[in-house]
């Protein structure tokens, strides 16, 4: 497509949006003039659905009401809540049912999942991530090669760019798991890099690491939602999410567990055991001995946070009302297209503010991170002060994530004239 810097032709991408109503399932907060902020945070947190705070209330009345029953009857029991999220989870993620489930929260979720898929050898203990990652992910990593004996320094292999380049290749990601070859037990890294916007190529590293014997895994935390993902055919062996940022399902709301099927009937797999955990047909008789439910089920530990799990089922309803990841992807790659070209029509060099995401649609989802060499930090406070709301990553980057859910062309065509009169001033 070819675009056009003009309001005119933004409203005309808006006129013909098949996506243009979802933008009134959100609540979208007020700018400073009293009318709807330019909201472009949603990797950061996702906006409140209108159907959440009812959500919310008709569990409250269950509780009311059924008391502890309300695990057993109703419309919604609680014992089972779980399940109702299982379907539109597995959609998301381009798995089977039985390979996910929704339960605590994203770091748990990590440490649970590496307990079970970190488990090193004398000579097979190396694990590989990104450098850069998200501090979680460096901080869950730590904790864990400490606790199975191993320094950091060692155990832990971080991936960089190459000199004077802000992403990683795929080729050197594979050629590092190759190199690393036996010594390598796991291999963790986010599907979508959180600081620069990269998708990396999960099918193509995961091939690469099953090849030198080790697990692949993935934080999706950035990448649910925002791109269209195949867990199940790419043959990752596990991965976690969060569902408060493109899912848009509260602040710290509930997170998202993929294990691959071929796990599913593998009870000896090593793994911390909770009840919730436990085969549901026998779990109220209190035997010893863990037992576990079949595939990620049987990760559980505790039984469903329903509140939070009652917000998200909200949330994934409009997700699956607008037709899933094909719809919302299509809709994404002209938003953050449409961005890039207003912001290259700055005019600004290298050396004042660079696109840091890459190019090609297909290794980005709709973030792109701005490098801004010179008064970044104004430039950042300038567009919150006028009700552009972004996100700031030290040393210097803004990331703006225009969400195809509840983001308008028009939206974007006002950023990018908020842009184009801080560039005037350079």
């Amino acid at each position: 497509m070819t675009f056009e810097p003009t309001l005119d032709f933004a409203r005309q991408l808006d006129a013909q949006d098949p996506l243009r109503e979802f933008r009134q399932h959100f609540l979208i907060p007020p700018g400073p003039d009293g009318q709807d902020c330019l909201y472009f945070c949603g990797n950061s947190l996702g906006l409140q659905p209108r159907t959440a705070r009812a959500a919310v209330e008709r569990q409250f009345e269950n509780w009311q009401n059924l008391a502890v029953e309300g695990h057993f009857k109703g419309e919604t029991p609680w014992m089972q809540f779980h399940e109702r999220l299982q379907g539109a989870s597995a959609r998301i993620v381009g798995a089977k049912p039985v390979e996910v489930v929704v339960m605590n929260n994203l770091t748990t979720n990590l440490h649970l999942l590496l307990i079970t898929f970190y488990q090193p050898t004398a000579t097979r203990y190396k694990v590989l991530m990104e450098g850069g990652a998200f501090p979680s992910d460096q901080y869950a990593l730590e904790t864990q090669v400490r606790q199975r004996g191993y320094e950091p320094d060692d155990a832990i292999v971080e991936l960089v760019p190459r000199p004077g380049e802000h992403t990683l290749r795929t080729a050197d990601i594979e050629a590092k798991i190759a190199e690393l070859g036996d010594s390598l037990c796991t291999v963790i890294m986010g599907g979508l890099n959180y600081y620069t916007g990269q998708v990396y190529d999960m099918a193509a590293i995961t091939r690469a690491g099953h090849a030198v014997g080790a697990r692949v895994g993935f934080d999706l935390a950035h990448a649910a939602g925002n791109v269209e993902l195949h867990l199940h055919d790419w043959d990752v062996d596990f991965a976690c999410w969060c569902s408060y940022k493109y899912l848009n399902s509260s602040p710290g709301g509930v997170s998202g567990v993929f294990i691959h099927e071929r796990f599913a009937d593998q009870p000896e797999l090593l793994r911390l055991a909770g009840w919730w955990g436990y085969e549901e047909k026998e779990r109220f008789q209190m035997k010893k001995g863990f037992k576990p439910m079949r595939g990620a089920a049987g990760w559980q530990l505790s039984n469903g946070a329903v509140l939070t799990m009652a917000v998200h089922e909200a949330a994934l309803q409009v997700h699956e009302a607008a037709g899933g990841m094909p719809a919302l992807r299509r809709k994404s790659e002209l938003l953050t297209g449409y961005l890039e070209f207003l912001i290259t029509r700055l005019g600004l060099s290298a050396e004042q503010l660079e696109i840091i995401t890459p190019a090609d649609p297909a290794q980005r989802g709709c973030q792109l991170s701005l490098l801004v060499h010179r008064n970044g930090r104004d430039l950042f406070e300038h567009l919150m002060a006028v009700g552009v709301i972004g996100d700031w990553r030290e040393p210097n980057v803004i990331r703006l994530a225009p969400v195809p859910l509840y983001n308008t062309f028009e939206d974007v065509y006002r950023v990018g004239e908020v842009l184009a009169a801080w560039a005037g001033r350079q």
